[in-house]
C-alpha cells in the first residue's frame, strides 16, 4: 500500500532527504536545517511509504523561474514502476494546481525518467551538463592587477552588494529559457554556500565578481561550486578565472577532493572555462514543462 503526506517534522525531513541521497548519490542534499532555513510560501515537501518504509519523496512551489511552479519527485529505486512516482508527482502538481499556477517545470537525468515525464505531458525545454573536478594540489589565485579576492567571512556586508550588481546581471544573462528571479531572502540564504568558502572579486571597493563552494554534510569531501559570476565590464579579464582559482586552492587547503558544478546549454564560455580548469563532463539535467492540470494517471 502506497501512503503519502507532507513532511513536517524533523524525522520526516531526515527521511526525505534519505530518499534524495538514494536518487541523486552523486549530488549534494540539503540538510535538515538547510531545508528549514529555506522555508518560503507556497513550497511543500511529502514523504511517500510503500508498505510501511520510505519509498518516495517530493518537493513543489514557487519556480525560480517568475510566473511557473516547479516538481521534483523522487523514487528509490527498488520501488520504482509500483505507482509511487505517478501518486508523489499527481500530490505535487494537485498542490500548484491550488495555488494558482498554469505551467510546471522539472528535471530528468536518465532515460527512465524522461519517458516518465514525457506520460505526463512534460516536454523539454532546456539542457544543463554537471562539470567535475578533483583536486590535488592547486596553486593560489592570480587576480588581475587592480582585483583582490576576499572571503564573505572577511566581509560578510559585501554580500548584499554582489546581489545588487553582479547578481543581479548574472541572472539577466544566463542563458535559461526564461528569466530567473531570486528574492533577496533566497539570495541570503539558498545562494550564500559557506562564508569562508565564498569569495568576492572587488576592484577597490566595488564589487566585480563572485564564486564560491557549497559544502557537504552528508560528504565532507565534496563541495558543489556556488554561482560564479563576474560584472558585465569585467568579464573576459581573468576574473572568473580566478575567482575559480580560489575556490579550488581554499578546496584543497580543507580537505576536499572533488567539487563540481552544473552549466546551461548556451552558456559556453563558463563550458570552457570550466574545462580549462580541469573540470569533465559527468551527467546531463534535462528540463522539462507542461501545462497544469497534468492528464490522470
Amino acid at each position: 500500500m502506497i501512503e503519502l503526506r507532507r513532511v513536517e517534522t524533523d524525522a520526516d525531513l531526515e527521511a526525505w532527504r534519505q530518499v534524495r541521497i538514494a536518487v541523486h548519490p552523486n549530488e549534494r542534499t540539503p540538510s535538515v536545517e538547510e531545508l528549514r532555513a529555506g522555508a518560503r510560501p507556497g513550497l511543500v515537501y511529502v514523504i511517500a511509504e510503500l508498505d510501511g518504509e520510505p519509498a518516495g519523496s517530493g518537493a513543489a512551489g514557487p519556480s525560480d523561474m517568475a510566473g511557473r511552479g516547479f516538481v521534483a519527485p523522487r523514487v528509490i529505486p527498488r520501488a520504482r514502476r509500483r505507482g509511487v512516482g505517478t501518486g508523489v508527482l499527481h500530490a505535487l502538481a494537485r498542490h500548484l494546481v491550488e495555488n494558482g499556477y498554469t505551467l510546471v517545470g522539472a528535471k530528468v537525468e536518465d532515460p527512465g525518467s524522461l519517458a516518465f515525464a514525457e506520460r505526463f505531458g512534460f516536454r523539454e525545454v532546456d539542457r544543463e551538463v554537471e562539470q567535475a573536478r578533483s583536486i590535488g594540489a592547486e596553486p593560489p589565485a592570480r587576480p588581475p592587477d587592480g582585483v583582490e579576492l576576499v572571503s564573505v567571512a572577511e566581509r560578510p556586508e559585501l554580500w548584499l552588494s554582489v546581489y545588487e550588481s553582479v547578481g543581479a546581471q548574472a541572472f539577466e544573462d544566463m542563458a535559461l529559457d526564461q528569466p530567473l528571479h531570486v528574492p533577496l531572502e533566497q539570495w541570503e540564504t539558498t545562494w550564500l554556500g559557506a562564508p569562508e568558502a565564498m569569495f568576492v572579486a572587488l576592484a577597490g571597493e566595488e564589487v566585480i565578481g563572485c564564486a564560491g563552494l557549497i559544502l557537504d554534510t552528508d560528504l565532507p569531501e565534496r563541495a558543489e561550486n556556488a554561482l560564479t559570476a563576474v560584472r558585465r565590464d569585467w568579464r573576459g579579464r581573468g576574473v572568473a578565472s580566478a575567482l575559480k582559482r580560489a575556490t579550488l586552492a581554499w578546496a584543497a587547503e580543507n580537505g576536499i577532493r572533488e567539487v563540481y558544478t552544473w552549466t546551461q546549454r548556451g552558456n559556453e564560455d563558463m563550458r570552457r572555462l570550466n574545462e580549462h580548469l580541469g573540470y569533465v563532463t559527468r551527467t546531463e539535467s534535462i528540463s522539462m514543462r507542461a501545462p497544469l492540470p497534468l492528464p490522470a494517471p
